[in-house]
C-alpha cells in the first residue's frame, strides 16, 4: 500500500480544499446548501480519492481513484466559473483558484499515465 502523504498531488489537493473552504465563507448564506456545499464537496473529493486510491493494492485500482479525483477537479473548475459569473468571487481569486485546480489536474493526469 502507498502512503498518500508521499504524493505532492495529494498535498496540493488538500491545500486546494482549504483554499476553497476559506474562499466560500464569503459566499451568500442562501447558497450554503447550494453552490457552497457543492464546490466544497467536490474540492475535498480530490484529496479524499487520492488517499483512498493509496489504500488499494494494485496500480489499476489506484489509477481508478485518481481518475475519480480528476473528475472532481473538473467539476470544481466549472463550479469556480459559475461562482465567478454569479459574482461570488473577484477576478483575482477566480483565476488563482482556477490555476490551482488545473495544476492539480495536470499532476493527476501525469500520475495516471505513469500507472498505465
Amino acid at each position: 500500500m502507498r502512503d498518500f502523504h508521499n504524493y505532492k498531488v495529494w498535498e496540493k489537493g488538500h491545500q486546494f480544499a482549504l483554499h476553497i473552504y476559506r474562499k466560500t465563507k464569503s459566499f451568500p448564506k442562501d447558497e450554503l446548501f447550494g453552490i457552497t456545499s457543492q464546490i466544497r464537496r467536490a474540492a475535498t473529493s480530490i484529496s479524499f480519492n487520492i488517499a483512498e486510491g493509496c489504500g488499494r493494492r494494485s496500480d489499476a485500482e489506484f489509477a481508478y481513484f485518481l481518475n475519480i479525483a480528476a473528475g472532481s477537479a473538473s467539476e470544481v473548475e466549472e463550479e469556480l466559473l459559475l461562482s465567478y459569473d454569479l459574482e461570488y468571487m473577484d477576478s483575482f481569486s477566480y483565476h488563482q483558484l482556477d490555476k490551482e485546480v488545473n495544476d492539480i489536474k495536470a499532476m493527476l493526469n501525469k500520475l495516471i499515465e505513469t500507472l498505465q
